[in-house]
């Protein structure tokens, strides 16, 4: 029985092997064109067999062979990208732009749509309806009427009575005054003009003297209606003329408090509305003009103060409330082509879209620089670079610059391509006239600037902070005789820049804000090393197109394999080889 059953698996196989090889083979055989036509194709097959495989995440992952990313673990796909001619386009085949879920837009232009913005703020009391409430009499708090915080008070209410030594001696004197009335009526006029400098009320005056009892106490009446802000003073506190015993405020008119940004101020003018909402009070909106904006702005929010009034005749909105507005500004022109803002890609001052190329064959997009204006809800407006009717690329622009740059076209982090014979701006090259001792410095200095690297690739402030101590003193100590001219005012500022943003990775102490600070350093390094050469290194410019939510990041090392400063153990080998630095390189840029 076992030999039958090994004979039986045998016989299997063979068959499963046949139908393998026939469906492999056989059917290109009875295909295969004439001997004659085999060198016509030989081109194509090829091709065929280079094709390249890359992953749709990380772009920058090209071999020759399917397989798995060796960053994401995702299945590689075939690259599907060609060149163009243009350097300015990108061309794609449909798989490719499918396996990119590439979205586009096509532009119009706009009416006079306003520009929305959303300000937050707080409600606060109106200051000139604030009012302190003072004795006019010294003396010693024998009673309060009103005792806590919150209190309501109207004009006229009692407020407190005090016992005041120095009235008791004035109505004394009166009273004397009153029995010399014959011989000196000026005496009496004196002591009663004292006791209504005190503002004793004229009836309380003629009470005394009708009477001729002296009032031991005296009752303060509140001169104003509110809410008691702050009380001052307790029963038995000592107060003098003057004395502040309750501040109080005015609830029935509120102000609407907002904090506008700078960048915001040019589109706000006094007499706009603003609605507003808070959520102590769901589902209510209110309603204000802006009737005040501040001259002055907050020198650590950038912020300026606008202010509104609102009526609180039913007291349900309260100070201190945080409530949050919106405001229809001004549009600047009855007319804007606005783009939408998931279709730039920002890189410093530029901003950058991609346009589907109308009338191709196969899905075609090209690099477009773009001058914006404002934003407008969740557009921007376009001052430059776009026209009317063009489609832009929403979603899946990334993905088109990765693969742009991969392919050596210009994108987004890549300027350094020629355009219809016109070059981009390039950095400069003092290569030539710049001396051996010169060179070897800035190759030293790149040596210690590989420990400050090396610490962020572990994710340690601490060890990163340590290490910029050796690049500072190395960069205070190159030498820049035989540096003359541009070269030397270049040097100047490159190295000024290093050494103020190398002291920012010191004090910081907080791994991402060194990692903010390192990529600016990096690239002064780069461009640095790029202008006036090295001698006996070999650096390699790496790049991440995933650092700072997408804007990418560069860095140095001694080493191809990728070990990214930016992400550490989140994702330490995102990244590929942009360039090689070493002494040879102005040559091949020549070339």
């Amino acid at each position: 029985m076992k030999n039958s059953k090994v004979i039986f698996l045998i016989v299997g196989a063979l068959v499963v092997g046949l139908g393998l090889g026939y469906l492999l083979f056989g059917r290109n055989q009875a295909s295969q064109p004439p001997m004659d036509s085999m060198h016509e194709h030989e081109h194509e097959h090829e091709s065929a067999e280079e094709e390249v495989w890359t992953c749709s995440m990380h772009p920058q992952i090209r071999q020759n062979e399917a397989g798995i990313c060796p960053i994401c673990e995702m299945d590689l796909i075939p690259a599907g990208v060609s060149a163009s001619d243009d350097p300015l386009v990108l061309e794609m085949t449909e798989e490719a732009a499918k396996l990119a879920q590439i979205e586009t837009t096509i532009l119009g232009s706009t009416g006079s749509s306003n520009k929305e913005l959303t300000l937050s703020g707080k409600l606060q009391a109106d200051e000139r309806l604030v009012a302190s409430q003072v004795a006019h009499i010294p003396g010693r708090i024998e009673q309060l009427f009103v005792t806590f915080t919150g209190e309501q008070v109207k004009k006229g209410q009692k407020l407190a009575s005090v016992y005041s030594p120095e009235l008791v001696a004035a109505q004394q004197e009166l009273l004397e005054a009153l029995q010399l009335k014959a011989t000196n009526p000026e005496l009496i006029a004196a002591t009663r003009q004292k006791l209504r400098y005190w503002k004793i009320p004229p009836a309380t005056i003629e009470q005394i003297e009708a009477s001729g009892e002296i009032q031991e106490t005296f009752v303060l009446e509140a001169e104003v209606s509110g809410t008691v802000k702050k009380r001052h003073v307790a029963v038995g506190d000592h107060v003098n003329a003057g004395t502040i015993l309750f501040d109080i405020v005015s609830l029935h008119k509120l102000w609407a408090q907002f904090d506008a940004y700078e960048e915001d101020l040019a589109h706000i003018k006094i007499g706009d509305q603003i609605s507003f909402s808070t959520s102590a009070l769901p589902g209510q909106t209110f309603k204000t003009r802006i009737n005040f904006i501040d001259p002055l702005i907050n020198a650590q929010t950038r912020t300026a103060s606008i202010r509104g009034e609102i009526s609180n005749t039913r007291r349900f909105l309260k100070p201190e409330m945080f409530i949050q507005g919106q405001l229809s500004a001004r549009p600047r022109s009855t007319s804007q082509l606005l783009v939408p803002k998931t279709a730039v890609l920002w890189t410093g001052p530029r901003s950058v879209v991609y346009v589907k190329v109308p009338n191709t064959s196969i899905p075609s997009f090209s690099y477009r620089e773009v001058e914006l204006g404002d934003r407008v809800g969740d557009s921007y407006q376009v001052n430059k670079g776009l026209e009317v009717g063009e489609e832009v690329v929403t979603y899946g622009s990334f993905t088109i610059d990765a693969a742009a740059q991969l392919n050596n076209q210009r994108s987004m982090m890549n300027r350094s391509v020629s355009i219809k014979g016109v070059e981009a701006p390039a950095v400069p090259d003092y290569a030539a006239s710049t001396s051996s001792a010169f060179k070897s410095a800035l190759g030293d200095l790149a040596l210690v600037y590989l420990p400050i690297k090396d610490a962020l690739v572990e994710t340690d402030a601490e060890a990163t902070a340590a290490a910029t101590k050796a690049f500072i003193t190395q960069l205070q100590q190159i030498n820049q005789e035989g540096l003359e001219g541009e070269a030397s005012i270049h040097w100047e500022k490159q190295s000024r820049s290093m050494l103020a943003h190398t002291k920012r990775i010191g004090e910081a102490q907080e791994v991402e804000l060194q990692r903010k600070q390192f990529d600016v350093l990096s690239d002064l390094l780069i461009n640095a090393i790029k202008s006036f050469g090295i001698e006996d290194e070999v650096l390699y410019i790496q790049h991440c197109p995933m650092a700072f939510d997408n804007t990418g990041a560069e860095w140095l090392s001694t080493e191809e394999g990728i070990l990214n400063p930016y992400f550490g153990d989140k994702m330490l080998r995102c990244g590929f080889v942009q360039e090689t630095l070493d002494k040879n390189y102005q040559l091949a840029e020549e070339d």
